[in-house]
């Protein structure tokens, strides 16, 4: 059963205007005939203005393949999916940052596709860097960077699309401990500062109570929505506080059932 949420007030009025998702019985099938695969089945979803979702589940549930739709890189088998106004990023597990380019000219990149000129793309590049904390590293090129910094700047190069909003494919599931939850931090801060929708795809079930505020949780074969939680635990969190942990004990218990229940097939 979708939970209906108060939208979360944002301080930018023009993103909480018009950034929403609606997903409305959306499918999703590779191949024809006896060879096809259902991947998706009538997925309907909401998402409110500047609203944090985390999807979790199972490996090849089609978390992945529900971003993809949502990003518009992929033909819809059945229902719709409406941004409204709105324009959709992309951010994956790896940064795929195009290493002969500078951090600068990286996150400069979706704009130069949009042929904004060049003192707009400079000023817009400073506040990006300065938004995700690089500044003074423009003129480093990707493989002078940590593996942390390195999604900093695909996230900043995310944001160069001028999009409301972001989606996130387990961006930090390749981190360390340490870097992750740093990343953690970061990225709620820039979320509370630009008030974007985002919609983030984890394995992690402690990382999407960490961060959202509502996780929802797909079952497979075909990918179907069986459960959402509303994260009401005040903000800023940590990884390692009682009731995160609690939450996320909960959620993984559903999860393990469902592992099961599709085992048991």
């Amino acid at each position: 059963m979708a939970l209906a949420l108060r939208p979360r007030r944002v301080e930018n009025e023009a993103i909480a205007a018009s950034a929403t998702v609606s997903l409305v019985g959306v499918s999703k099938t590779y191949g024809h005939g006896d060879s096809a695969v259902v991947a998706l089945d009538r997925i309907s979803l909401d998402i409110d203005p500047g609203e944090f979702v985390c999807i979790v589940g199972a490996s090849g549930c089609g978390k992945s393949t529900l971003l993809s739709l949502i990003a518009g890189l992929e033909p819809l088998t059945a229902g719709t999916v409406d941004l409204a106004d709105s324009r959709a990023a992309l951010m994956f597990q790896e940064p795929a940052l195009l290493p002969w380019l500078t951090v600068e000219r990286n996150i400069e990149l979706p704009m130069r596709l949009r042929h904004v000129g060049s003192r707009v793309r400079r000023e817009r590049t400073e506040q990006l860097l300065d938004l995700v904390h690089l500044n003074g590293l423009g003129r480093r090129r990707p493989h002078e960077l940590s593996g942390g910094m390195r999604q900093r700047v695909a996230l900043a190069r995310a944001l160069a699309q001028d999009a409301n909003v972001l989606l996130m494919d387990e961006p930090f599931a390749a981190l360390d401990a340490i870097t992750r939850d740093t990343l953690h931090d970061e990225l709620t801060r820039i979320w509370g500062e630009t008030g974007i929708t985002i919609v983030f795809v984890t394995h992690n079930v402690r990382e999407a109570v960490r961060l959202g505020d509502r996780v929802v949780l797909m079952g497979a074969r075909p990918g179907r929505i069986v459960h959402e939680t509303l994260v009401d635990i005040p903000r800023p969190r940590a990884i390692e506080t009682p009731a995160v942990g609690s939450l996320s004990l909960e959620i993984t218990e559903r999860l393990r059932r469902e592992i099961r229940r599709h085992g048991d097939r």
